[in-house]
């Protein structure tokens, strides 16, 4: 897109031929199968992000390298084994890999690649340590957009001593927003919200059985949460969290250099 404009500018190109290129520029096909948004980044200023759970190795290795170079960075989420091992060899191609195992996701950039960083807190809290893969997703997203994190990981309300440590480097820290995850009966994001002026992220995570388990019973329980000001997000759902949580703290970020 710089270079359109910068075209333009300089008069190499005319205004309804960059028209014609940005159009091209929001569509790229790879093979017949895959049609992919690369404008979507552009539109939203949000990380693109591919979903990799039902794609084969092949399919997801034709997309990353035909669209990394394009848009200078893409997320692939949800990876498996196979994925991740296809992934770090890409290093050797000339791109930057970075993956987190434990939160099944990755970040491929073009070597040059810049990520943005702005003035923004995001607080990440698991209730214990099953959550902490969906925690490690979210955190993910939420450094690629620019943020830093703070990470408080098991501190669930078994042990009400440790939520109240949590609130307090959350307050010390000065974070814009939370993010909480929990399974179970899902309790903490609400006592959190309860304790915080700040937006507060809940995330039901499929941690749990018998009856309510699959993260039913932690999806309910924040929905109907007494504490004013927590949002929540479906189950599992680490990216969505980070995401939203990234556009609070970074349109905060806009305000404070005003």
């Amino acid at each position: 897109m710089r270079r359109i404009l910068e075209y333009v500018a300089k008069g190499v190109i005319t205004v309804d031929e960059a028209l014609k290129e940005v159009r091209l520029f929001a569509l790229e096909q790879v093979e017949n199968s895959i049609r992919f948004d690369i404008g979507r980044e552009l539109r939203r200023d949000v990380p693109e992000i591919i979903f990799g759970e039902g794609k084969s190795v092949e399919e997801l290795l034709k997309l990353v390298t035909a669209v990394t170079p394009k848009i200078g960075r893409v997320i692939v989420s949800r990876l498996r084994k196979d994925h991740v091992e296809v992934l770090k060899n890409l290093g050797a191609e000339g791109f930057s890999v970075e993956v987190n195992e434990r939160g099944r996701i990755a970040v491929i950039r073009v070597r040059n690649y810049e990520k943005p960083v702005y003035n923004c807190k995001v607080g990440v809290v698991t209730a214990g340590t099953a959550d902490i893969g969906v925690a490690e997703e979210a955190r993910t997203i939420v450094e690629e957009m620019g943020c830093r994190t703070i990470a408080l990981y098991d501190v669930g309300i078994a042990g009400f001593q440790r939520v109240l440590e949590a609130v307090k480097t959350l307050k010390k820290e000065d974070v814009d927003v939370a993010i909480v995850v929990a399974g179970m009966e899902g309790a903490l994001p609400s006592v959190i919200a309860a304790l915080l002026d700040i937006p507060v992220i809940g995330v039901p995570t499929s941690v749990g059985y018998g009856a309510g388990g699959g993260g039913m019973a932690a999806l309910y329980s924040m929905l109907q949460a007494c504490p004013l000001g927590l949002a929540v997000v479906n189950i599992d759902n680490g990216v969505n969290a980070g995401i939203v949580a990234g556009l609070i703290g970074r349109r905060i970020a806009f305000y404070k250099q005003r």
